[in-house]
């Protein structure tokens, strides 16, 4: 019932515009932050702290060592992919989401960089994002349908459906109050 009332409730559509914004400010201003910064964004330094000082259970043995073996094996020795992707990734995740463009794939890609972040060690602000996160995707085209999904996504569909060759479904939205 909770999850019908958000997926097309129009009350709901505004509280997960609200919620959007507020999160994609945060992924904004975070991307903005790096990629104006005086001092060029690293991300070396992060990442070479968090393998050698991963996440650990009581027994003191790590508990994401395929996540440390990534950092080490792919990520630092690519330090200069990551420095650009962290930023501009921030960035527009930040962008779609505040816009409503693409918003739940932007959720998406928000949660999957709050996870990665979270397997480094850093927890930060990221579970309350990753659950803000979490609303966006279940609420699904509602979560945007105060934005530019709006128009996007139903041209999205009849676009892919009008490809495939089979009959496009009619795209309007079952508003419950």
């Amino acid at each position: 019932m909770f999850i019908r009332w958000l997926r097309s409730s129009r009350y709901a559509s505004v509280i997960l515009a609200a919620l959007r914004i507020y999160l994609g400010w945060t992924f904004l201003h975070a991307g903005w932050s790096k990629l104006t910064a005086t001092k060029s964004f690293n991300a070396a330094g992060f990442l070479i702290n968090s393998v050698k000082h991963p996440v650990l259970n009581p027994e003191k043995h790590a508990v994401y060592p395929w996540y440390n073996s990534f950092l080490s094996g792919f990520a630092i020795p690519h330090i200069g992919v990551f420095n650009f992707l962290i930023p501009w990734g921030e960035f527009f995740v930040g962008l779609g989401l505040m816009l409503g463009v693409l918003t739940t794939t932007a959720a998406c890609f928000g949660i999957l960089m709050n996870f990665m972040y979270m397997f480094a060690g850093s927890v930060s602000t990221n579970p309350v994002d990753i659950l803000c996160g979490m609303f966006i995707i279940v609420a699904g085209f509602n979560s945007g349908f105060i934005g530019f999904d709006y128009l996007l996504i139903p041209y999205i569909r009849k676009t892919i459906t009008t490809i495939l060759g089979k009959q496009a479904p009619n795209n309007n939205v079952t508003r419950a109050v």
